[in-house]
């Protein structure tokens, strides 16, 4: 009689079923990682779609700087007339106002030679007093540039007083 192999005793257990979690938690989880990556990766990019390479000038309050009235003489005909403006720079960078008044006598120097090749008749004007304005800007944007600062943070010049004689 043939015997056979005596069956082994000792029996290894079963392995354990895992139960798989369901659907709607895996959804849940992998939402919430990717939302975080996303949200991470506009944050290193430089404040998501606000920031298209262009920087951004800096908000807040405007900063005005008064500048000492200017008075200059020009001909008018056969006469010699007199101009005296009063104007006030205004940027949102202190460190744009801080770089005019460190560099004031350029900035006196380039207004004083505009305003003194300006003609009587043509500020006569409001069209006139525009230009002049739009001439200011650029002239004070220009002593910004040469010493090292960010011209287009010098946002607009108003004139406080006018007064032609």
């Amino acid at each position: 009689m043939a015997t056979e192999p005596a069956a082994d005793t000792e029996t290894t257990p079963a392995p354990e079923k895992r139960r798989k979690p369901p659907l709607w938690l895996i959804i849940v989880i992998a939402t919430v990682v990717l939302g975080a990556g996303g949200a991470m990766a506009l944050h290193l990019s430089g404040s998501g779609a606000a920031s298209h390479g262009k920087p951004q000038a800096p908000s807040g309050p405007p900063i005005y700087l008064p500048l000492k009235p200017f008075v200059v003489n020009f001909q008018a005909g056969q006469m010699v007339r007199f101009l005296q403006v009063t104007v006030e720079v205004m940027s949102r960078d202190p460190k744009a106002i801080g770089l005019l008044k460190q560099n004031d006598p350029m900035v006196r120097n380039s207004l004083l030679l505009l305003l003194g090749s300006q003609k009587s008749t043509t500020l006569e004007t409001e069209a006139g007093k525009q230009k002049l304005r739009t001439e200011v800007l650029a002239a004070i944007r220009n002593v910004a540039a040469q010493n090292g600062g960010k011209p287009d943070r010098i946002e607009a010049v108003y004139f406080t007083s006018f007064v032609m004689q």
